[in-house]
């Protein structure tokens, strides 16, 4: 049998690529209640009862110092159909909010959602984790809704140490 260096992160990094995972919208509000999101993929349900959901978001991301100040978050999962969604969200600081091209609305707890995606959720913090770059916030789920039968949008890495 070969041998094969399976310790580097040459060799990590393609494996964990291959963990595939959803496609969301991570919402919150900034100071001034305005909608503030991004695209995010380390999203997932940890927990049934109560239903808890946690997402990783960059340590050194605007967006994690406003989930926390705002203590809530919501999560718009993105069907197969809603990869238009996702475009608005590329956009630079200087090019305006993304939320000026996507219908959205306010959950039950005022955390902003998008009204064309497959599914929403609007959660509550509920504690958090420091995970090297990233912090992962673990959330109550207390409102969503599913606004579609399409399959979720799920995507792969070419390498599970990059965003590309």
């Amino acid at each position: 049998m070969p041998t094969h260096d399976t310790t580097s992160l040459d060799a990590i990094g393609p494996a964990l690529g291959r963990v595939s995972s959803g496609l969301f919208i991570v919402t919150t509000r900034d100071e001034s209640a305005a909608p503030l999101g991004f695209l995010g993929s380390f999203v997932q349900q940890v927990a049934l009862s109560p239903p808890t959901i946690c997402v990783a978001i960059g340590a050194d991301r605007e967006h994690l110092t406003q989930v926390r100040r705002e203590g809530r978050f919501g999560i718009s999962v993105l069907g197969d159909e809603d990869k238009a969604l996702m475009k608005p969200f590329f956009k630079g600081p200087d090019d305006g909010s993304p939320f000026d091209d996507v219908e959205h609305c306010a959950a039950p707890g005022g955390t902003p959602v998008l009204q064309d995606a497959l599914a929403w959720l609007e959660c509550r913090v509920s504690g958090e984790h420091d995970a090297g770059d990233h912090v992962v916030i673990f959330g109550v789920v207390e409102a969503g809704s599913l606004q579609g039968d399409a399959a979720p949008l799920t995507h792969t890495r070419k390498n599970g140490l990059r965003y590309s």
